[in-house]
């Protein structure tokens, strides 16, 4: 049997991506493998979101061909769509596939012999517009990403995402609703939803056909399945009617994670964001309202052009002053193509490492304050299958992080605990009641 091993570079979409993508390979008939196994063929998803994506794709190809000197190296994702010739010149790099072309890799994989230059199938994005290949991820048993939009139509000033993955489209409901049957029915208590723009659910051929709550309303009657996590949410997409249906609702969980960027409306504007600060405090006034006990994380961006010290200063007051429980910091990053990477007001990179040093102070401290206010409570965990130093980990609905003493038969299980206290280094000790908690 052929080997294949994957690597991933970037968010949860990608997770879910490369998962069915070596579903196309076992179907193939070859053997997933680990990364160290000496594959045959080593596949390596990659972002153009995060800084650094052609040297962190060159690394990776040089451990591959460490382990397997004479392995076809093929890389797919956001990069090679936007920088299908720069990969290429990788050495040991043999195929570069772009966004449409990944789905159809074993096709394109058929003679595995090293080759002098790496073969490039990629073509225009707007081609790949209109079709919604679907994905999730299998393999961490317990949760799975279950993909169900893609793309993205904001024309956001710092982001090459609409180049990279094009425009916004999406699965229907019934397909989403038949894959989360399926997932429920392999034994996932957990599904995380993911896409690009997910509240922006939808789209297809290019037409509005459905609305993200549509979706939300029908999964929500999927037997089997105990949990649904919605993954990100633009602010000005997270209405009323999603919050108050998650608040009494049977799976949705009380978590949401919406993007910010800036505490400040000027930035928000050179950014070419939808919406407004106020706007966002109203959601999140209106979440706490009601599910006191909600967790809400925040995407940030430091450093961009334009952002002065006192712009800085009043996303920190902003977010300091909000009622959240952790933030994702990102160190703004010039990217080809975009139309912030020609902005004045560029900031320094040491005052931009400076900045998010602030914030990722600030977001320990937030996290601590909402492990705090929970602590007392009682909650179901979903414990998963890691194992650390004698102790395993789990999620409670509201995404605090928990850890009890290792036990097989707790894994993938959902139990009924309290909330004891903070250990040293900020996870939450539990006790297992006696009586699971009856589902409501």
């Amino acid at each position: 049997m052929k080997k294949v091993a994957f690597y991933t570079l970037g968010c949860k979409l990608n997770f879910s991506e490369t998962s069915t993508i070596g579903r196309l390979f076992t179907d193939a008939g070859y053997a997933v493998v680990e990364f160290q196994d000496q594959a045959d063929v080593y596949v390596i998803n990659t972002c153009s979101v995060t800084e650094h994506a052609d040297k962190k794709c060159r690394k990776v190809v040089k451990e591959a061909l460490k382990y397997s000197p004479n392995a076809f190296v093929t890389i797919v994702g956001c990069y090679a769509q936007l920088k299908p010739q720069e990969i290429a010149e990788i050495e040991g790099v043999d195929m570069v596939l772009g966004a449409a072309e990944k789905f159809r890799i074993v096709e394109y994989i058929t003679d595995l012999t090293k080759q002098p230059k790496a073969l490039v199938h990629q073509q225009n994005i707007e081609k790949v517009n209109h079709n919604f290949i679907a994905s999730y991820s299998i393999g961490d048993r317990t949760r799975t990403f279950l993909k169900v939009q893609d793309g993205c139509d904001y024309p956001c000033t710092y982001c090459t995402i609409p180049l990279a993955r094009g425009a916004s489209r999406s699965d229907t409901i019934e397909n989403v609703v038949n894959r989360a049957k399926m997932i429920a029915e392999s034994g996932v208590k957990e599904i995380v939803l993911t896409g690009v723009n997910l509240g922006d659910f939808g789209i297809r051929n290019g037409k509005r056909e459905d609305k993200f709550f549509d979706l939300v309303k029908a999964l929500d009657e999927v037997e089997g399945i105990e949990r649904i996590r919605i993954s990100s949410i633009e602010p000005n997409l997270l209405s009323n009617e999603i919050i108050e249906f998650v608040a009494t609702s049977k799976r949705f969980v009380p978590h949401f994670h919406i993007p910010l960027q800036s505490g400040s409306d000027k930035i928000l504007g050179l950014m070419r964001r939808r919406y407004r600060s106020d706007l966002y405090v109203e959601r999140v006034a209106k979440i706490k309202e009601v599910m006191p006990n909600c967790c809400i994380g925040v995407d940030v961006i430091v450093g961009f052009p334009g952002e002065t010290k006192e712009d800085f200063l009043d996303t920190y007051q902003f977010l300091n002053q909000l009622d959240i429980s952790y933030l994702h910091v990102f160190t703004y990053s010039e990217r080809e193509l975009t139309a912030a990477a020609e902005m004045k007001g560029v900031v320094a990179g040491s005052e931009r490492n400076e900045r998010s040093k602030m914030l990722h102070i600030l977001s320990d401290k937030k996290r601590r304050a909402f492990y705090e206010s929970q602590i007392g409570n009682e909650g179901e965990v979903l414990f998963e299958a890691d194992q650390k130093s004698g102790y395993m980990h789990g999620f409670t609905k509201n995404y605090v992080k928990v850890r009890a003493k290792y036990d097989p038969v707790m894994v993938n299980e959902l139990k009924a605990v309290k909330l004891l206290g903070i250990t040293a280094d900020g996870e939450v000790e539990v006790a297992e009641l006696e009586t699971t908690l009856a589902h409501h």
